[in-house]
């Protein structure tokens, strides 16, 4: 056990003739730097689509290496070439059928003993492997001295040292791809008895397979379905002598056959690493380490999580994104100087009234649709982006994970919905999308619900935060009733859908001084997306009021809303911003900050409409992505749902304040 030599594979790839696209996949677990290195690989010639028959997002960019052109994809995360997760068969999937020219796999220098367990595995298969030892500058600043070219003498692959965040590496990573063959690499010898098993079924496999025989037979007894019903439709006449002989080696080894390929790869992965890596003989404790622990531990984690919220989410983006900038982008800029401008200009040149309304008017295209989007909700947006863009950076948002699973799994999610969850402050409709990475249906449907009830996005978040603000109780009896109705709906969900919650486990990058590239780069393509999306939406919704205006189908629907809007303690004008709020969520919260400031509402009535708005029915966006994500009858009983409990709670909160005065 645990021989190295180099050897010419039957699997071996011969270089592609110049003119070809040159394809090369990153695999890796997740938080090891893998998107880091595809950035500063592709730029931004990036196109992120789902894999084919799933719901798994790939991002596939393109970029060429010493005059060569070469597509490179950046799979998701595994742990192994035995799948367990949707993720993890996605990226074998992408190894097995698109027979990438280079596999680029990225581990943290910080776990290597831990993470070469899969080099062992990706070379086995007959993969053209490329390491990428990542993360280096943080291994050397805990004291760990790593011998690079020995283990790349023992592995027979090109091994490189990297800090793809600090873009160290990069050139020699871009050098190894360029002239990469994949031809030579080590063998690794099992026990003998081990041996003998692999050799009686790789001596019955004949077809032509992108995997080595050997890592074939080592997944079939590992009761791999997807590798068995290939062999066996490859096979042909053999396939039930070769399904016969695995059984027969399964039953034979049934108590113990996981558990010794383990313990042989972790003793061949330890004769690797002799004198490959050198401990310090007194382990450097970084303040980042120190942070790490104090943010996943519950007496320290939650005062942190406190002061991150209350300086990021309320000081940056609820005081100065809703406050200072939208008082000056939305009352001085819009209502002060261009909307007096604007409209003045469109009088002159447009004889009809009718259409000055469409542009001009009370529903105006530019009055309000432009000064909603522009003026209200962009500074809100590109406040919160930020944040999310240095949290994400700086490595908080797995320790935050692990923070909160012991809560999460009472409402039947795991620490990984936290992602999903704190994005739905950004943008629930992109959040609703990203439900698609938790592993099972009950947990994606679970947090759908979640997000389309209690989670406001940061628009609406912002504007709330600046209506409340000013009346001392109001905000904090807001955050309390959505809190309360987050954690009894997911209680509730949890007991009556079926199934059971997923383990979680999750790898922690290093926390660190966010990068400012990084960092603006995020902030930029978030509002990108976010503004491509919501400005056709404003102009839409400013046409549909316009022409419900003139139709005089808004009135009756503002009439129909006025026994509703009574029922919760509100004037018949906050009907506007629930009709807005369907269009969108941060168009609704725009319409309370209007009646606001016409002084249309008093501190118990601004509640009760904020914990109600906040709870409605989602916004067009997020119910259309709800129903591609979920279907539409899941989309449709959500919000529904979603509703009933939005104004239910909205009268129960009415009663509350006006029984106990608490405002």
């Amino acid at each position: 056990m645990g021989m190295f030599e180099r050897k010419r594979s039957s699997h071996d790839r011969v270089a592609a003739p110049a003119g070809n696209v040159k394809k090369v996949a990153l695999v890796g677990n997740p938080n090891v730097g893998k998107s880091v290195l595809f950035n500063a690989l592709t730029g931004a010639y990036v196109a992120v689509s789902n894999y084919p028959g799933t719901s798994v997002e790939v991002s596939r960019g393109s970029t060429t290496i010493e005059g060569r052109a070469c597509e490179i994809i950046d799979t998701p995360g595994m742990y192994s070439i035995l799948p367990i997760t949707e993720e993890e068969r996605v990226a074998r999937e992408i190894l097995l059928n698109e027979r990438p020219d280079v596999v680029l796999h990225v581990l943290d220098a910080r776990n290597l003993e831990r993470m070469l367990a899969m080099t062992l595995q990706l070379v086995e298969a007959g993969l053209p492997v490329i390491l990428v030892v990542n993360i280096m500058d943080e291994a050397e600043r805990m004291g760990l001295a790593i011998d690079i070219p020995l283990l790349q003498e023992k592995l027979g692959i090109p091994v490189i040292g990297a800090a793809t965040a600090k873009k160290r590496g990069l050139p020699e990573i871009r050098r190894a791809i360029a002239s990469f063959d994949g031809s030579r690499h080590a063998a690794f010898g099992y026990s003998r008895r081990l041996e003998g098993d692999i050799a009686e079924i790789t001596e019955l496999l004949q077809g032509n397979y992108t995997l080595a025989k050997k890592a074939l037979a080592l997944l079939m007894l590992q009761r791999d379905e997807e590798i068995a019903r290939l062999v066996a439709g490859n096979e042909g006449a053999r396939a039930s002598l070769i399904a016969e002989r695995v059984k027969e080696k399964i039953f034979e080894r049934r108590e113990s056959f996981h558990l010794d390929l383990s313990l042989e790869r972790k003793g061949i992965v330890k004769g690797l690493l002799e004198g490959v890596i050198v401990f310090p003989e007194k382990r450097r404790v970084t303040f980042g380490e120190r942070l790490s622990s104090w943010a996943v531990h519950p007496i320290t984690g939650v005062p942190l999580l406190f002061i991150a919220l209350y300086y990021g989410l309320y000081q940056f983006v609820g005081v100065f994104g809703a406050g200072t900038l939208v008082d000056f982008l939305e009352g001085t800029l819009f209502e002060e100087y261009f909307n007096p401008w604007v409209t003045d200009f469109v009088k002159g040149i447009v004889p009809w009234e009718i259409i000055q309304e469409l542009f001009v008017g009370e529903y105006g295209i530019i009055t309000l649709g432009l000064r909603y989007a522009v003026g209200i909700i962009l500074p809100i947006v590109a406040t919160f982006f930020l944040f999310f863009s240095l949290l994400e950076d700086s490595g908080y948002f797995p320790r935050l994970a692990l923070l909160v699973d012991r809560l999460f799994k009472k409402i039947g999610l795991t620490g990984r919905a936290v992602i999903p969850m704190v994005l739905g402050f950004g943008c629930d409709t992109m959040a609703t999308m990203v439900t698609r990475t938790l592993e099972t249906v009950r947990e994606r449907i679970i947090a759908t619900v979640l997000l389309a009830l209690a989670i406001p996005c940061s628009a609406q978040l912002g504007v709330i935060m600046a209506l409340l603000s000013k009346t001392p109780g109001a905000l904090m009896v807001w955050s309390l009733c959505l809190l309360a109705i987050f954690l009894v709906i997911g209680l509730l969900a949890a007991r009556i859908m079926p199934g059971e919650t997923p383990m979680f486990y999750m790898e922690l990058p290093p926390m660190r001084l966010p990068q400012f590239s990084n960092v603006m780069t995020k902030t930029y393509t978030r509002m990108q997306w976010y503004f491509m999306e919501i400005l056709p939406l404003f102009i839409l919704a400013s046409v549909l009021l316009w022409l419900g205006k003139i139709t005089h189908f808004f009135e009756k629907l503002v009439a129909w809303m006025e026994p509703i809007m009574a029922t919760i303690g509100l004037p018949k004008e906050a009907a506007v911003a629930f009709i807005f709020g369907f269009f969108r969520r941060d168009y609704g919260a725009a319409g309370l900050y209007d009646l606001q400031e016409k002084g249309l509402m008093e501190p118990r009535q601004l509640v009760v409409a904020a914990v109600t708005l906040t709870l409605f029915v989602p916004c067009v966006a997020q119910f259309l992505m709800m129903k591609k994500e979920r279907g539409l009858r899941s989309a449709t009983l959500i919000a529904v749902f979603v509703s009933f409990v939005a104004f239910g709670s909205g009268y129960l909160l009415n009663r509350l304040i006006l029984v106990t005065g608490i405002l």
